[in-house]
């Protein structure tokens, strides 16, 4: 539903979301394959703002992934709202001061200011917490004047709307055919405490849902968009916080796809112990789930108990790994380097992982201590937190810090060394995508999907087939896959080894932090750069 209170005045809100800093897991070398493609997937959070907003106002959305808010952008709104993490707080603050020099008051909301609202001093308005009653708030003040206050005005949530009130996200104002994947809300929150994780502060531990009938009707807004991504990410803390309520909806989502003739495949997040949901599992199969990523964080049983993740250790590992595969689940893996319990044999344990699991995909980073998490709290207590710009974490780690940088290096080396990701291919080729259900030709053969498909097979067989160095390593992973007659394992192959092995050779280059979440390192390493690469972010898109 929209937000309720009587207005007075009609406002036009600008919602800007900031640009990514490129990462193992936003594709972002793999958009030019797809013609057309900007972006990795569209924010939840600000459609859901602008959809809440007063029938009255009007929004305009724009993603600086896909194209910068230009000074005509600024001009037009009565105010800016901008969300996002703290890996971002960098381009947050251009986004503020853009707006401030058109003279615009500016709001900022979502998880990086929930979390550290002292980083954000410049901002007029902070949004922390979910939408709720400081959401109406705003809006009443806004509606009474958008003048810039003289002071920073902060608005804490105290009573969070239900999810089941939840307006549908604005998805008309983003234009979904710029984005590699879409993506869908239907809980939030997780009733797990892993250390470092700061979900259960921000969201709860109790998770709270939408009804099925509330997501079936985001997914016929998703794809009653022409060109629509092909697959729909589920932004849920954990897909099966709440087994009940996820066994409950399944069979909704898959009346929904037979109805639909499945013109979606899906993905989620979820917790390891996921593998003893068998139910579960086979719904999610039915429905055409086809990856989920799962927060394994180390291979190290007893590491474990050190995070709070002894539910990674409910079933063995690799047997929970195979369990996913067997119900046609690509298993995507979250891997933390740097813990206190690593030793040094903790890389050649996670190496050893890497190809005994056969995961394709690792995300690979290293421990950062985010506020609102116990981790946070144990290592100030401990006096371990540092800030210093020219290190890639905020933690003192317990081995030397160029140790740990040094493992993580040759990790990722020799995870993304062409021939070793494309044998973890052609190992899914034969255990994980033959368990997968056929579904009708006629969902996928659409004049958008088809010119997608054309466009990636052509792309592919040259930027992968022809002018990569990993082109022969390439052609035998697709011809095991070809004999197999899994042509869609060619395209996902190609799409996502070209990105990883391209990502590695840079960061491997020291062109990428080897934390996703070190902005400050990320800031450093912006002024050291020649100014004419530096420049290229500020230019149009």
């Amino acid at each position: 539903m929209r937000c309720t209170l009587p207005v007075s005045s009609r406002r036009r809100i600008l919602c800007v979301f900031p640009a990514y800093t490129p990462s193992f897991g936003t594709f972002s070398h793999a958009y030019p394959l797809m013609g057309g493609v900007k972006a990795f997937m569209p924010p939840q959070g600000l459609l859901l703002i602008a959809a809440y907003m007063p029938e009255a106002w009007e929004c305009r959305f724009i993603d600086e992934n896909i194209k910068r808010a230009g000074p005509a952008d600024f001009a037009w709104a009565d105010a800016v709202f901008v969300s996002g993490m703290h890996i971002q707080a960098p381009q947050i603050r251009d986004i503020y001061a853009r707006a401030h020099a058109a003279g615009k008051p500016t709001v900022l909301g979502g998880p990086s200011v929930s979390g550290s609202p002292e980083q954000y001093p410049e901002f007029d308005y902070l949004h922390l917490g979910e939408i709720g009653d400081a959401t109406d708030r705003l809006v009443e003040i806004l509606d009474r004047d958008v003048a810039i206050p003289p002071a920073q005005v902060r608005l804490e949530t105290k009573e969070r709307l239900p999810l089941s009130d939840f307006p549908s996200p604005a998805y008309e104002a983003a234009p979904l055919k710029r984005y590699l994947i879409g993506s869908l809300q239907f809980s939030s929150g997780c009733p797990y405490r892993c250390e470092f994780c700061d979900i259960p502060q921000l969201y709860g531990r109790q998770p709270r849902l939408k009804s099925p009938e509330q997501m079936l009707g985001e997914l016929d807004a998703i794809i009653s968009q022409p060109g629509h991504p092909a697959v729909v990410y589920f932004v849920d803390d954990n897909f099966i916080g709440n087994r009940k309520a996820t066994k409950d909806m399944l069979p909704h989502l898959v009346e929904w796809q037979k109805r639909n003739d499945y013109p979606l495949q899906f993905a989620c997040e979820a917790t390891l112990n996921m593998a003893k949901q068998p139910d579960i599992l086979e719904l999610m199969r039915q429905a055409n789930f086809m990856t989920v990523f799962v927060g394994i964080e180390t291979p190290e049983e007893d590491a474990l108990a050190g995070i709070d993740k002894k539910h990674n250790a409910a079933v063995p590992m690799y047997e929970a790994i195979e369990t996913l595969n067997r119900y046609g689940l690509e298993v995507t893996s979250g891997i933390i380097l740097g813990l206190d319990t690593d030793t040094d044999g903790s890389e050649q344990k996670l190496i050893d992982f890497i190809d005994k699991s056969a995961v394709p995909v690792l995300t690979m980073n290293l421990l950062q201590a985010l506020p609102k998490t116990p981790l946070w709290d144990r290592l100030t207590r401990e006096g371990r937190l540092v800030h210093d710009a020219a290190l890639e974490s905020n933690v003192l780690f317990k081995r030397p810090h160029d140790d740990v940088v040094a493992s993580w290096r040759r990790a990722i080396a020799h995870a993304y060394e062409a021939e070793n990701i494309f044998a973890r291919f052609k190992h899914q080729v034969e255990v994980t995508y033959p368990n997968r259900i056929r579904t009708p030709i006629k969902g996928k053969l659409t004049r958008t999907n088809l010119r997608r498909g054309l466009v990636l097979g052509f792309n592919i067989a040259l930027q992968v087939g022809l002018l990569s160095d990993y082109r022969r390593t390439f052609w035998r992973a697709a011809g095991h896959a070809l004999r197999r007659g899994q042509i869609e394992a060619v395209f996902n192959m190609g799409f996502v080894a070209h990105h990883l092995i391209r990502f590695t050779r840079e960061a491997l280059r020291g062109e990428h932090n080897a934390s996703f979440y070190a902005a400050k390192a990320d800031r450093e390493r912006e002024k050291r750069q020649p100014w004419w690469q530096a420049a290229r972010r500020f230019l149009p898109t």
